[in-house]
């Protein structure tokens, strides 16, 4: 499956100068082809009346798991397809995570957006691949990583050819087993001149529990994602799942996605009341 232009057809830029707030969405990995679709149907059902422009997210693999029998994926090509199709089938586009410089290539056809994980935000080959695709870049800040030193990751992908890049806040290790997200990174990251983007779900994760799967709080995923636009966020990043608790991945810490309308409109409201303050 090959795009039909060189370059992604999303740009960070276009959508963050947008009135609303933009959004990245979906299942932590694919599970599924029809489980994919119908995610993305629920999502833009609840986007496209508010004016946010969304962009489907899923993993066609999950490399950093904390257990060897954990789920990875139902195999990158069958996956990518699954993204593929979702894309074409209701013309949104797509996001995922890539984990070395050879997956750039293999995953570009099939994406608009390229994402680099957290922790490996610092991996120069890795973002410099990335950039060379023509797609869009979304760099995790690491969880050991202040706001200030991503301006390093970023202008690796800016030297390596590509402008279309955003920057994700995703918490910071707050002790071995929590995160917490410092406000105060967001506008700063802003002034680097590179869209923003607040990964809500993932900075509810509660890390390196003794059972060997990560734990959350998705009961404060309402109060993560208000303070963000309160501050200003250009975009949210929110994992979304039918059933987070059959979810083969990042189940505790995702939104039901029965739950994403209401936080939608309600994040859209308090857009509105943002916007006037400026």
């Amino acid at each position: 499956m090959e795009l039909n232009a060189k370059d992604s057809h999303f740009n960070f830029n276009e959508a963050a100068s947008n009135k609303q707030f933009f959004l990245l969405a979906g299942p932590c990995v694919i599970e599924g082809e029809q489980m994919a679709l119908d995610i993305a149907g629920k999502i833009l059902e609840t986007t496209r009346p508010l004016g946010i422009t969304t962009v489907f997210k899923g993993s066609y693999r999950k490399a950093n798991r904390s257990r060897l029998d954990s789920f990875t994926g139902i195999g990158d090509e069958k996956a990518l397809e699954v993204l593929g199709r979702v894309r074409s089938e209701y013309r949104i586009p797509v996001v995922t995570d890539i984990h070395s410089a050879e997956e750039a290539a293999m995953a570009a056809p099939y994406v608009d957006v390229l994402q680099i994980p957290a922790f490996l935000c610092r991996q120069t080959d890795l973002l410099v691949a990335a950039a060379r695709t023509g797609r869009a870049v979304n760099i995790k800040k690491g969880q050991f990583l202040s706001p200030e030193a991503m301006v390093f990751a970023l202008q690796k992908v800016r030297d390596a050819g590509c402008c279309n890049v955003a920057l994700t806040e995703r918490g910071v290790s707050f002790g071995y087993q929590d995160l917490i997200v410092d406000y105060r990174g967001i506008p700063t990251m802003q002034t680097f001149g590179a869209p923003v983007i607040l990964d809500v779900t993932h900075s509810l994760q509660q890390p390196n529990q003794p059972a060997g799967v990560t734990g959350g709080r998705p009961d404060l995923i309402d109060t993560i994602a208000a303070a963000g636009i309160a501050a200003g966020v250009d975009g949210l990043f929110i994992e979304t799942h039918p059933e987070p608790a059959k979810a083969k991945s990042d189940g505790a810490n995702m939104l039901p996605l029965e739950r994403l309308p209401q936080l939608m409109e309600r994040m859209s409201q308090l857009r509105n009341v943002v916007a006037g303050w400026k």
